[in-house]
């Protein structure tokens, strides 16, 4: 029979502190969701513990009762990754924030999974060295572990599944263990990084990560070229990329996405379908690439660029297209934001972005596009009335469609934000018998499906 509340709470203050647990009201609305649109649900209890130890003893404890474990970052998931549907323990992990130890010589840095990105980098400036993995929102490092993150600079540097070196995991019994190490690469073993990473809460919480990073680019560059159509600015991102160019950052925004932009960010940039771009590299090597890449760009129909070298400016391009959500919300306050992830075969871009405007237009949907395109990864950002059945069946309609697009043509239903309560249901169909090999990796570190249940797989 599993314990009641009191029960389960004395437990747990006999392993930690009595400021480390909590059943005040306000936390556990603060943990019943996160960024997206899914319904909330309340936590037993809420945790916060400061080692790895400690996460351990929390485990065991659960184990012994029983009782599902949800591990949580800072809540910036897209997906229901976090909502504890099955209720139980959610372990915070904000106390567990520190930068343990920066290996300057080996590009390396080891981290408690509380860190988040902006604090990462803020310690590694001071070594020349920055982490490259940019989803946008300031998220904790073991919460874009959790769901494989990329965003910005992936074209050139990897996603997080690239970056990680070493995880300690706590599994579902309180068992810690390694899954890498500091070597740069082995042979050694099955690839417990790859499992990990992207596992979603699901196998075990990660308490500590190393992680690879890179020396700041002696030059950066940005550019905003604008183009008569998506189809033109997709083509050009091919034929960038096709020619060697080392970009590190493309960013695709469309019309409407950059009305908003506009409108929240105080900028006149042209209304057009527009590419963000960003170069790292040498100054004298950059600006051979740059004049390559004008050429391309030309020939590609583009109708206007701008360069960008400053650094305000540089931060200011790149703030408007990261504050883009919060763009759609202040400029629909009485909708919530849906939005979706798809990836696909860069070859397949152009036509699944067009077939998603399309749709958004008989669906009578409001709604931008963008997208990480020099990966092959686009969103469309909705925005709804919850409150409106109509209008959430058509929103369902609509990402229902552009994923079964996105599948026929081989690419994922999620290329980052990842699976959690809301892509489960494509699992099999993109994964096939796959899936049931997950099921019983699942089953064998976890029996008694505590960790994080129902998310990614259907129990």
């Amino acid at each position: 029979m599993l314990p009641t509340t009191e029960e389960l709470l004395i437990a747990l203050k006999g392993i930690l502190s009595q400021d480390q647990v909590s059943i005040n009201q306000t936390i556990l609305e603060q943990h019943s969701k996160d960024e997206s649109y899914h319904t909330p649900s309340l936590p037993d209890i809420v945790v916060f513990p400061a080692t790895t130890e400690e996460v351990s003893n929390i485990l065991k404890l659960a184990s012994g009762f029983k009782v599902p474990v949800i591990p949580f970052g800072r809540g910036t998931s897209l997906e229901g990754h976090v909502i504890p549907y099955k209720k139980g323990i959610t372990i915070d992990f904000s106390l567990m924030n520190k930068v343990l130890e920066i290996r300057e010589q080996d590009f390396l840095v080891k981290v408690q999974p509380g860190v988040t990105r902006t604090q990462l980098n803020k310690e590694l400036k001071k070594y020349g060295l920055f982490f490259s993995v940019d989803p946008g929102a300031d998220a904790t490092l073991g919460g874009m572990a959790a769901t494989n993150a990329s965003g910005t600079t992936s074209v050139r540097y990897g996603v997080m599944r690239d970056q990680v070196r070493d995880l300690e995991v706590v599994l579902a019994d309180g068992t810690v263990i390694h899954t890498g190490s500091l070597a740069e690469k082995s042979s050694s073993g099955l690839h417990l990084n790859g499992l990990f990473v992207g596992s979603e809460g699901t196998l075990g919480c990660f308490t500590e990560l190393t992680l690879r990073v890179y020396g700041i680019p002696e030059y950066i560059m940005a550019a905003r070229a604008s183009f008569p159509t998506v189809h033109d600015a997709v083509s050009a991102v091919v034929s960038i990329l096709s020619a060697g160019i080392p970009i590190a950052r493309v960013e695709l925004v469309d019309e409407q996405s950059m009305k908003q932009v506009n409108l929240f960010s105080d900028t006149d940039y042209q209304v057009k379908p527009t590419l963000f771009l960003e170069f790292h590299g040498n100054k004298a090597g950059l600006k051979q690439d740059v004049e390559f890449m004008k050429e391309i760009v030309a020939d590609c129909q583009c109708e206007g660029i701008e360069f960008e070298t400053d650094q305000a400016a540089l931060n200011r391009l790149w703030e408007a297209r990261h504050n883009l959500a919060y763009a759609y919300i202040h400029g629909y306050p009485d909708k919530k934001m849906m939005t979706t992830d798809v990836c696909l075969p860069i070859s397949e871009l152009a036509g699944a972005i067009e077939h998603a405007r399309e749709e958004l237009n008989k669906l009578g949907l409001t709604g931008g596009i963008v997208g990480h395109v020099g990966d092959g990864n686009f969103h469309t950002v909705l925005m709804i009335d919850t409150n409106n059945s109509e209008e959430i069946k058509k929103a369902e309609e609509f990402n229902e469609s552009i994923v079964l697009h996105a599948l026929e043509r081989g690419g994922t239903c999620t290329g980052e934000h990842g699976v959690g309560v809301g892509k489960q249901k494509y699992q099999e169909r993109e994964h096939g018998e796959a899936l049931k090999v997950m099921e019983k990796i699942k089953m064998a570190l976890d029996p008694e499906n505590l960790m994080n249940p129902n998310k990614i797989m259907k129990f």
